[in-house]
């Protein structure tokens, strides 16, 4: 079947919402924070322990599982949940910004057909359409694909997202015609930096081609200030729908989450818990903290107080700082688990607070006590 969604609930003082999606390897709430498993692997994390942390649904990766191993040995395999054996739900990207940010030295040679480029591995010269971004897909048979994009930077001017915009969604209708798995729901993107007309035209045009979900891309550009992160998603989610998922892709600092949810946002994604945990960093409720520091030495409290993780519940910080002194791998883990968790726990936390109508007040306290670093 194609997912289907259900708006439950809408807090009163904010566009925030809550709801719930259902596909065909199980239903999850919204809003709800994706962990990226970029390769079919959650990094170092297996899939009880993502289950343990009430992950609604993972990601992966088109392009990285394109090159390694091929979408025809996943499709051999049984497809991406039982390559993987993850029985969850599972939304795969198109690929389109790894071939816009990986790219061999970042040369790229973007056509109307689509986008020749080196591979980061070998330099080895590939060629990405939105067809066959799509085939791929198709063939890893996720519960949702997305339709392939340009991914400009952010600093690209008004011109060249014009044209951008306009080829993105020719290339949506491209891959949309040649879509062909019955048990998967396809989304669009809406792309067009931080300008208003932009946002408008490229979010009608897409929701005129009718599918099941709609993404706002673009945000998570190097060097693009919060700011435009906000309009880009202010300008976007006024002309999506209702009844349909709302995703910001790339996104996964806790107050990003927070200003999307008020803004409408239903789903979010980031590699961001795995990759700080690898350089020893955890988030709390106070702000992320650096467990390298001295002061952790003799700390023998969990990373956060009331955190139900497993991490939480079985280590402390002075454990955790001893691995990492000791360059032993399990400080990778620990801290992942904890650092999934606790944006998932966040998305649980918001979700309460817009049933009963406090979501901006839950906002505001978090925002208060939460600092970038400590």
């Amino acid at each position: 079947m194609k997912i289907k969604y259900e708006l439950l609930k809408k807090d009163k003082n904010t566009d925030a919402r809550y709801g719930i999606i259902h596909t065909n390897h199980g239903s999850f709430e919204t809003p709800m924070f994706m962990p990226v498993g970029t390769l079919a692997n959650v990094k170092t994390l297996i899939p009880e322990e993502l289950k343990s942390m009430h992950s609604g649904i993972i990601l992966s990766n088109t392009y990285h599982l394109w090159l390694r191993p091929g979408e025809d040995l996943v499709a051999k395999a049984g497809g991406l949940h039982k390559f993987m054996n993850y029985d969850g739900p599972i939304l795969t990207d198109s690929g389109g910004f790894q071939v816009f940010s990986l790219a061999k030295n970042k040369k790229k040679d973007i056509t109307e057909e689509g986008v020749h480029f080196k591979s980061h591995i070998d330099g080895s010269k590939l060629f990405l359409t939105p067809e066959k971004s799509i085939e791929i897909q198709n063939k890893l048979d996720s519960d949702i694909a997305m339709s392939f994009d340009e991914c400009p930077p952010a600093s690209a001017s008004y011109e060249y997202l014009k044209n951008s915009v306009e080829r993105t969604l020719r290339w949506a209708k491209r891959g949309k015609d040649v879509f062909n798995n019955p048990n998967q729901s396809l989304f669009g993107i809406v792309q067009g930096g931080a300008y208003e007309d932009l946002r408008k035209f490229s979010a009608i045009e897409t929701v005129k081609m009718d599918f099941d979900g709609y993404s706002v891309g673009g945000v998570a550009n190097d060097g693009e200030s919060k700011e435009d992160m906000y309009k880009a998603v202010d300008y976007s989610i006024k002309y999506l729908p209702e009844d349909k998922p709302r995703y910001l892709m790339g996104i996964g600092e806790p107050i990003d989450i927070l200003e999307a949810t008020e803004r409408g946002i239903d789903m979010f994604d980031c590699v961001l818990p795995t990759r700080i945990a690898r350089h020893g960093n955890a988030f709390t409720r106070n702000g992320r903290i650096n467990m390298k520091n001295q002061k952790y030495k003799e700390d023998f409290t969990p990373i956060e107080q009331n955190c139900d993780c497993y991490t939480c519940t079985h280590f402390t910080k002075a454990y955790i700082r001893h691995l990492i002194a000791s360059n032993e791998s399990l400080y990778g883990r620990l801290l992942s688990i904890h650092n999934i968790r606790f944006l998932i726990k966040l998305t649980e936390d918001i979700r309460e607070n817009i049933k009963n109508d406090t979501f901006k007040e839950f906002k505001e306290d978090f925002i208060k006590n939460y600092k970038k670093t400590n």
